[in-house]
């Protein structure tokens, strides 16, 4: 697989990773035995980096991935993230950040025993805590670099001013994101910043939240504890004037003799070599799919179409205390 490097400090992945969230969190039941066997699979066609995160469960996720990584740890770059406040009671909040310089570094010790590893290759502060100076988080964030459990520095969903004081306290190697067809909001000032500082993108939801690849059609269409029921832009009204953008790349994805899922991908792919998108699944055969929009070739036509299709997306990509989290 083609590699890709992020930021300056040398992290260098495969151009496609894979997002674990929805293995055990969020998007439904997922099975044990398929979702290892993914991660198995993505390892073996070339992927390099899995993500995860102390939330997803939460804890279940990052005991999954470290399931999976038994033996099998050389050459894989785990991504996780802290940021979030749970409970005894493994509740979560919506809105309870703790970017405490303490927090930093018990989460980094915690993962470090659930995924059954050493070292964090790429550590994530998940959102940002507006109570605590970015400086002081970076700077927890930049001692675990030095006491050797974690590679390489991350944030998600900052601004530009967060960004760059972030960096100022150690060089931040990738900014996770969410980047799609449908959800360019990084585009105006967050992507030039990226470029000006080198730092690396790595963009989430790539696929919509499996909107994109037209198997969703809106919220009745998944199960009643999959996370989508809540997505603005899966309520019917929405769903509905959203799969205008799923019938154009359906179209274009058929003169290329591919999937509107590949297009899609293919589409984030093209934006630059400094991205590695990381579409989650769940299954292997979904896997291989995306795996295959490493051979679609987009050319200008197809891009510039592609590139339209944002203005008419309907909807706010979060509901409003989940908006809330974010600096964009």
């Amino acid at each position: 697989m083609e590699k890709r490097t992020l930021g300056t400090q040398g992290l260098t992945v495969g151009a496609l990773g894979l997002g674990c969230m929805g293995m055990s969190f969020a998007y439904g039941v997922a099975d044990e035995g398929d979702a290892i066997a993914t991660i198995h699979r993505a390892l073996e066609l070339g992927v390099t980096m899995l993500d995860t995160a102390e939330v997803y469960g939460p804890y279940t996720n990052e005991e999954l991935v470290g399931k999976a990584l038994r033996g099998r740890r050389e050459g894989v770059v785990v991504a996780t993230k802290f940021g979030f406040k749970i409970g005894a009671d493994r509740s979560n909040p919506i809105g309870a950040v703790d970017g405490s310089p303490e927090n930093v570094k018990r989460v980094a010790d915690e993962s470090l025993r659930r995924l059954g590893i050493d070292v964090i290759d790429l550590y994530y502060q998940h959102r940002r805590d507006p109570s605590v100076p970015i400086e002081e988080t970076v700077g927890a964030m930049k001692e675990l670099v030095e006491a050797g459990k974690v590679r390489y520095l991350g944030l998600s969903e900052v601004g530009v001013d967060t960004l760059r004081r972030a960096h100022a306290v150690h060089p931040i190697s990738a900014l996770q994101s969410e980047y799609s067809l449908w959800e360019r909001g990084i585009e105006a000032e967050i992507l030039p910043a990226l470029r000006e500082l080198s730092v690396g993108l790595v963009p989430y939801s790539p696929l919509g939240r499996g909107f994109l690849t037209g198997a969703v059609a809106n919220a009745d269409a998944v199960p009643l504890d999959d996370y989508r029921r809540r997505d603005p832009r899966f309520a019917t009204a929405n769903a509905d004037r959203n799969s205008a953008i799923v019938d154009r790349v359906r179209e274009i994805a058929t003169k290329h003799g591919a999937t509107a899922a590949q297009v899609a991908l293919a589409w984030v792919l093209a934006k630059g070599n400094d991205l590695v998108p990381i579409p989650g699944t769940k299954r292997a055969k979904y896997l291989e799919e995306n795996l295959r929009a490493l051979d679609v070739e987009l050319n200008a036509t197809d891009m510039h179409e592609l590139d339209a299709l944002a203005e008419q997306t309907a909807g706010p990509r979060y509901a409003e205390a989940m908006m809330a989290l974010t600096e964009r």
